[in-house]
């Protein structure tokens, strides 16, 4: 006798679930329970093969934004921020479009130093008292090296005022340079270099340089010795080497021994050929050319000539140009009115950008400057003013923009600077001391790799 179940009723019940099923699946009615839209009901849907899929039209999603240039297709515009508060960079260069003169160059360049398919990325710094003796430049630049790679100091220039104050190189020179500026009337035949001198030796002057016991300063590599238009003679450690200008703006090269501990040039001085510095530098890495001028405001640079300009791009290019300027304009701390300091420094980023039209450029603005008002130091009214001057510089050139002030804390910084336990600037409530100094050159480099982290998104 057979024990199996013989009811039809199990077999029924599964086809007519099935049926259900699927006409509930063919009709796909929307269920709604408490207000809650459930998924519709398709029993089939594995077995579905898919249909195509729409794409949406990219030359359109494209278009829709090219008014902004192909910098800011790779990045969203600058969300709203107040440039009084905000520590970071704001870089204008991605709103402006391919005229803009941010930090994505730059930022490139840093990129492909990385990976090997660019050997060199220079940084030309131009500023006053604030970064004399390598201040602030010797940590940003130290940071950088240690991260992208490279050894040397790179531009020191002939003579110096600072040069006892100097940590990063050893040097000295005799007393008989003349020194044409800013601030005099070089003759006709010399040019203004760069940094806003031009050294003319005479017979038997000589300039010594040595490396100092830091790491990526220890040793010589690629030694430039830069010079104006004309024809002389150097011996450099009692090696003879001929100079043969035919630019405004020409360099002697060579590969010191690393066994060298001293590089001296001895001039005959017979003619009077122009002398700019000398530029130390390893065959790879990032370069930091440190150009400080005390007692000026940036609009000096206007006195640097077109030809120059143009040579400099040629024998020395730059990557990134900063700009930082802000102490010598603040004299009057109640002022809050630079229209005196607006129209040439215009004039100056202009002519900066035309001859350096490939380059980054930077304006850093103003730190913060204290004077006693009622018994006790408070920050100038003429800081903001001047930072909204800087600022506008950066917003309307297309450059990147970072506020030194709101960095080191905003309003009442440099009296907190001043007089902490562990003091970080001077007693004239306007210079970072060597700590100061240090700090800053750490907040910018940290705002700087902020910003190559976030441009490699």
């Amino acid at each position: 006798m057979s024990s199996g179940n013989k009811h039809p009723y199990p077999l029924l019940i599964t086809i007519g679930a099935i049926v259900g099923l699927s006409v509930v699946s063919a009709l796909r009615p929307a269920v709604n329970i408490a207000g809650h839209d459930l998924r519709p009901l398709d029993v089939y849907a594995d077995l579905r093969t898919p249909g195509p899929v729409s794409i949406p039209d990219t030359g359109m999603l494209a278009a829709a934004d090219t008014t902004q240039g192909a910098d800011s297709l790779k990045r969203n515009p600058l969300p709203a921020r107040d440039f009084l508060t905000y520590s970071g960079i704001l870089d204008y260069g991605y709103t402006t479009g391919p005229q803009g003169a941010g930090m994505h160059h730059f930022m490139e360049a840093l990129r492909q130093l990385r990976t090997g398919s660019r050997k060199k990325v220079r940084i030309a710094y131009f500023g006053d008292s604030m970064i004399e003796g390598d201040l602030i430049t010797q940590d940003l630049r130290d940071s950088l090296q240690s991260y992208f790679g490279g050894e040397g100091v790179g531009f020191v220039p002939a003579t110096s005022v600072v040069s006892g104050f100097r940590t990063t190189i050893t040097h000295s020179f005799s007393p008989n340079w003349t020194d044409y500026h800013f601030k005099n009337s070089p003759p006709a035949g010399v040019e203004l270099g760069i940094s806003g001198h031009a050294f003319v030796p005479s017979p038997e002057s000589w300039v010594r340089f040595q490396p100092v016991r830091h790491e990526r300063l220890d040793e010589f590599g690629e030694v430039s010795l830069l010079y104006g238009k004309g024809a002389g003679q150097v011996r450099i450690n009692d090696r003879p080497a001929n100079l043969e200008g035919i630019g405004k703006l020409n360099a002697y090269s060579f590969q010191a021994d690393s066994a060298t501990r001293s590089l001296t040039f001895k001039f005959s001085g017979d003619r009077p050929l122009p002398l700019y510095g000398v530029c130390f530098e390893s065959r790879e890495g990032i370069f930091l050319d440190n150009y400080s001028f005390r007692g000026i405001s940036g609009i000096e640079l206007g006195k640097l000539s077109s030809d120059m300009l143009k040579q400099v791009q040629t024998v020395r290019p730059y990557d990134l140009i900063v700009l930082h300027y802000g102490a010598n304009v603040l004299f009057k701390p109640e002022n809050t009115r630079f229209d005196w300091y607006e129209r040439p420094m215009e004039k100056v980023v202009d002519s900066l950008r035309k001859h350096f039209p490939q380059s980054s450029f930077l304006i850093v603005g103003t730190a913060d400057k204290s004077y006693r008002k009622d018994g006790r130091y408070v920050t100038a009214p003429g800081v903001k003013a001047l930072l909204k001057v800087q600022h506008q510089f950066a917003e309307e050139k297309g450059m990147a923009y970072w506020n030194l002030y709101s960095a080191m804390g905003g309003d009442g910084a440099m009296a907190r600077w001043v007089e902490g336990e562990q003091a970080l600037a001077n007693k004239d409530y306007t210079h970072f001391n060597f700590r100061g100094a240090s700090k800053v050159g750490a907040l910018l480099y940290k705002a700087i790799m902020d910003e190559y982290q976030h441009d490699a998104m």
